[in-house]
């Protein structure tokens, strides 16, 4: 089992890759409120908030750590989406939030209890539609999961967002993640996955064994590339991250109904140590996602390729390093001129963009701007609204539009001839 990396009583250090992990998870949330907060006719909204591995909340520095990221952010943007909700006429909202702290150690909870109490006092004495309820738990993940779940399923909570920052690789199972999000059709996952600590406490045999149990096949190949050369410089080599990124893909894409898993790791200046994977159920929750990577460059990276079929590719012959900047959004356009219509002819000759959307988005690091930007720029496709209208602007493209090939393509024959036609 991994070593303990957190002295809370002590002061717990925040380490750069925390910091960008936390920058990500801030914006996204902010993100996630806003978008399942703006139907006008809307008056309520009902989520919860499961953080597993949740720490004392306050680091050394005394910047905040997730639990109190979630508190914080949770209460700044309800008022902000009910300022705008004025401004434009329409009725306030109400926000019902269950929050779920667990933290293997007890003294990181009792002390976690003392720092979120001002922010949870201050929520309730000043912001009255805003309903937190808090309940905390000293156990192991995986063993506090059934009677988590449990909770949130007799409370009718539709929404769930998981924060799962383990330190290491071995504390949450692939059957945990999986029954997440076959539990809930609107479940988010953020799970933590360390791959430098497969080699640093994976000893003796008999401990790396025990702790293989938890995610097997992604542990047993990723360990096998590992021990191909040193760890330290494994870990700066691109084509490491692109075949563990592969591994790492193709083991937990079942996880999510829908498959829409981003395994793409934290851009440490010490090496891609460890994946900030992110789970949904919806093609619109990993859209998001995608576009908040692009607004913090360099924080996350991904190697491979940087259309539509991002991990289509030989890691030791092919592949780009994507850092969700200005280059890599180029190279993006560059490779989505050709894959938009090749996806749409593997369908035929047509389909609805939510049905592009849902084929794509588990396999894209690319911003819905370029995406949009290329359907309209590609000379083989039009975009076709319900009224039998063209598109002519990014920005208007609807999940209802119809994506098609043009009759005449320049790139490519959609049907090719057989050789007994020839």
């Amino acid at each position: 089992m991994a070593k303990k990396n957190y002295e809370w009583a002590e002061g717990a250090t925040l380490d750069e890759h925390s910091k960008r992990k936390h920058k990500i998870l801030e914006e996204y949330f902010r993100h996630y409120l806003i978008t399942r907060c703006k139907l006008p006719q809307q008056e309520r909204f009902r989520l919860a908030i499961v953080d597993g591995f949740a720490g004392a909340g306050i680091y050394k520095c005394g910047r905040y750590g997730s639990p109190l990221i979630f508190i914080d952010i949770l209460k700044k943007t309800f008022e902000e989406i009910n300022l705008n909700r004025a401004t434009q006429g329409m009725k306030p909202i109400e926000i019902e939030c269950s929050l779920v702290f667990n933290d293997l150690e007890a003294d990181a909870i009792e002390q976690l209890k003392k720092n979120a109490a001002p922010l949870l006092a201050e929520i309730k004495q000043n912001v009255q539609q805003l309903h937190v309820d808090v309940e905390y738990y000293t156990q192991e993940f995986d063993q506090a999961f059934p009677e988590i779940k449990a909770k949130v399923l007799a409370g009718n909570y539709r929404n769930v967002l998981f924060n799962l920052d383990q330190c290491g690789h071995s504390h949450v199972s692939i059957n945990v993640i999986q029954d997440i999000m076959s539990s809930w059709n609107s479940a988010e996952v953020f799970l933590t996955f360390m791959i430098s600590a497969l080699l640093t406490y994976l000893s003796p045999d008999q401990e790396r064994d025990r702790a293989l149990l938890k995610m097997p096949k992604i542990q047993k190949e990723v360990f096998a590339l590992l021990e191909k050369g040193d760890v330290d410089s494994l870990m700066n080599k691109e084509a490491f991250l692109g075949q563990a990124e592969k591994i790492v893909f193709d083991t937990l894409k079942g996880c999510a109904s829908s498959g829409f898993v981003s395994p793409f790791s934290i851009n440490n200046p010490e090496g891609w140590r460890y994946w900030l994977i992110h789970f949904a159920n919806s093609y619109r929750a990993r859209q998001v996602y995608n576009n908040i990577l692009h607004d913090n460059s360099t924080l996350q990276a991904h190697f491979g390729r940087s259309g539509l079929r991002m991990l289509s590719y030989d890691p030791n012959h092919e592949g780009n390093l994507y850092l969700f900047d200005d280059n890599s959004r180029e190279l993006a356009k560059n490779d989505l001129h050709d894959d938009i219509p090749r996806l749409i002819s593997e369908y035929g000759d047509a389909l609805t963009i939510e049905d592009f959307y849902t084929a794509t988005y588990n396999e894209t690091a690319a911003h819905s701007d370029d995406i949009h930007a290329m359907i309209i720029e590609n000379p083989d496709v039009e975009v076709i609204t319900p009224q039998n209208g063209e598109r002519r602007s990014p920005n208007t493209i609807k999940p209802g539009d119809v994506l098609k090939l043009k009759t005449q393509t320049t790139m490519f024959p959609i049907f090719r001839k057989s050789e007994n036609n020839e």
